[in-house]
């Protein structure tokens, strides 16, 4: 895409003066930052925006949020950035009209993905259809961060109303998930790939919280309602009642009503279900549960996540629960918690056994205040790029040059991110 080399060399150019003392971190910033704008990003012909997620030829609507949202500094400043984001806010909205189920899109209609291994309803435009409630509430986030940090309102178009109504009925439905349309299963060995019950998913009892049938991860849930993902669409379902009723959208009387009814019963059902205990017998959140009494004691690096509670705006980071939480989860109680001789973290059922994800440490250092930490997450991060100056899915405690994917532009602008909290900006 065309935009100011100049206007994006001096922000660069603040942050290393301001990282001086770092240059090890700054050497990876300006790497990570210039690879998303410069190989992920396409303006297609009708003006919006497909971002690839990186070494896979598809766009997620939740990595391609995080992709763009360290930009949004920028785009104060430069025009054509600021027309980037509002396009892919655009797109997203498009693309979840054409399906609210897919997580993951191609660039156009074509039968690229799982197609071959998996019963659902597909069509050329769909790379995958699992259905995770974080791929509606990403797009909700940047087109209200897009508006509060540079007043642009281009983003709000017809298919905007019309996708956030699709976005409100179909979180509604999957209150029940009895009543919803959606199946999914894929023909594969790896159980994490495909839904039990003829792809209905696990029992689960009405909770006034809306079903996930996989995780931020990709991989399915054990439990139907994920706690993190509800806390994120209580966040952004505010964000959607701000937005309809402060510009007066389309309907917008409606939609601030269905959105704040439907957030109030999320916010409910968490607090009525959303809390177990760990072995200390602290009051904690739970990562799933099912309304029938089950809950699982862990947490995924993929955000939404337990972790990232106060980064998605759910709670504070002093909250006495998400303290207890936060220990819990980076502790040997967590069964995805590896510690090695490099590194600590979090790791996932999605990656091998021992291997931790850059994104979760970002977000570790997002979530805490004091910026001794962020500076050791930083110093971490680049002691444990595999030598490529680059983050990655995970990689291994013990030997950081074994790592997964070589190109991951969503771990890429978690650094980046990490380091504009740093330095305030």
């Amino acid at each position: 895409m065309k935009y100011s080399k100049e206007i994006v060399r001096n922000w660069l150019d603040n942050i290393a003066e301001k990282a001086k003392n770092h240059p090890n971190w700054v050497a990876v910033f300006e790497r990570c930052y210039t690879d998303t704008l410069d190989h992920t990003v396409e303006i297609l012909e009708d003006g919006t925006t497909f971002v690839l997620t990186g070494d896979i030829p598809a766009m997620w609507l939740r990595d391609s949020t995080a992709q763009i949202k360290p930009y949004l500094p920028v785009a104060k400043r430069e025009p054509n950035i600021r027309s980037m984001i509002a396009g892919l806010v655009k797109r997203q909205m498009r693309f979840i009209l054409h399906d609210p189920y897919a997580n993951a899109f191609n660039i156009e209609e074509n039968w690229k993905g799982h197609h071959t291994t998996d019963f659902t309803n597909l069509s050329g435009w769909i790379w995958e259809r699992k259905y995770e409630v974080d791929s509606l509430c990403y797009p909700l986030q940047l087109a209200y961060l897009l508006w509060k940090e540079t007043g642009e309102t281009e983003q709000f178009d017809a298919a905007f109303v019309a996708a956030s109504r699709e976005i409100l009925q179909v979180w509604t439905v999957e209150q029940d998930h009895r009543k919803s349309p959606y199946r999914f299963e894929r023909q594969t060995d790896r159980k994490e790939d495909t839904l039990v019950n003829d792809g209905q998913g696990p029992a689960f009892a009405l909770t006034g919280m809306t079903w996930s049938g996989f995780r931020p991860s990709d991989d399915r849930c054990e439990y139907s309602y994920l706690i993190p993902s509800n806390m994120f669409a209580v966040v952004v379902l505010g964000y959607l009642e701000e937005i309809f009723s402060q510009l007066e959208l389309s309907g917008y009387e409606e939609v601030t009503k269905q959105a704040k009814k439907l957030q109030a019963e999320i916010r409910q059902g968490i607090e009525e279900y959303g809390y177990t205990h760990n072995q200390k017998g602290e009051k904690i959140f739970a990562f799933e549960v099912d309304g029938l009494g089950n809950a699982s004691v862990m947490d995924d690096p993929n955000v939404p996540s337990l972790l990232a509670a106060p980064y998605l705006g759910y709670c504070t980071i002093e909250d006495e629960v998400y303290q207890c939480t936060r220990k819990t989860i980076l502790s040997s109680e967590n069964p995805y918690y590896y510690e090695g001789k490099y590194a600590a973290g979090l790791g996932s059922s999605h990656t091998f056994y021992r291997y931790i994800w850059p994104i979760a440490l970002a977000i570790e250092g997002l979530t805490t205040r004091d910026r001794v930490e962020k500076a050791r997450i930083l110093d971490l991060l680049v002691a444990c790029d595999g030598g490529t100056g680059l983050m990655h899915e995970s990689f291994h405690v013990d030997d950081p040059s074994h790592y997964s994917r070589e190109w991951f532009s969503w771990a890429n602008m978690m650094f980046c991110e990490l380091v504009l909290d740093y330095y305030n900006e």
